[in-house]
């Protein structure tokens, strides 16, 4: 039997004005702000906004429902998830059992992150490996599986 191929590319997407996108990536049906950069072998899904002047790093995979704010960071191999397994296994395609997740302004995400169904405030930094479980609400730094409040910072 012959296996059913598909092409990675990008199909209906939005963008702003001076976006770098550089190939492979597969992104489809998702919005691209203003000044925003996705590195090779991102995969970046609909209903997926993405605000402007982000960088999203190669190997990261951003999923439906995932709404990103301004000045944002997503660093390399960084994975967002959609499902969190509510009926104790996957959806599988049921749309309806699927949460949303919000990133704020001038969030960074440290390289190979997992991001739960979450929201993010403004001004915060996963550190790399973190898993993001719950809401963070306090600006400052966070690290560890589950994501901890490490400590705030200051920005200049």
């Amino acid at each position: 039997m012959e296996p059913l191929i598909k092409q990675v590319g990008i199909v209906d997407i939005e963008c702003g004005e001076k976006v770098t996108i550089i190939q492979p990536v597969n992104l489809y049906g998702c919005k691209l702000g203003s000044g925003t950069f996705v590195g090779p072998f991102v995969e970046i899904q609909r209903n997926v906004t993405v605000g402007e002047r982000c960088r999203i790093q190669s190997h990261s995979f951003v999923c439906e429902l995932v709404t990103i704010g301004n000045d944002c960071v997503i660093a390399h191999g960084v994975i967002f998830i959609n499902d969190s397994f509510k009926i104790g296994g996957p959806a599988q395609g049921n749309r309806s059992l699927w949460s949303a997740t919000r990133i704020g302004n001038r969030v960074s995400i440290g390289s190979n992150a997992t991001i739960l169904p979450v929201s993010i405030c403004d001004d915060v930094v996963i550190g790399a490996g973190s898993v993001v479980s719950k809401d963070i609400l306090k600006p400052g730094i966070y690290a560890g599986n589950p994501a901890k409040f490490m400590r705030s910072f200051t920005r200049p």
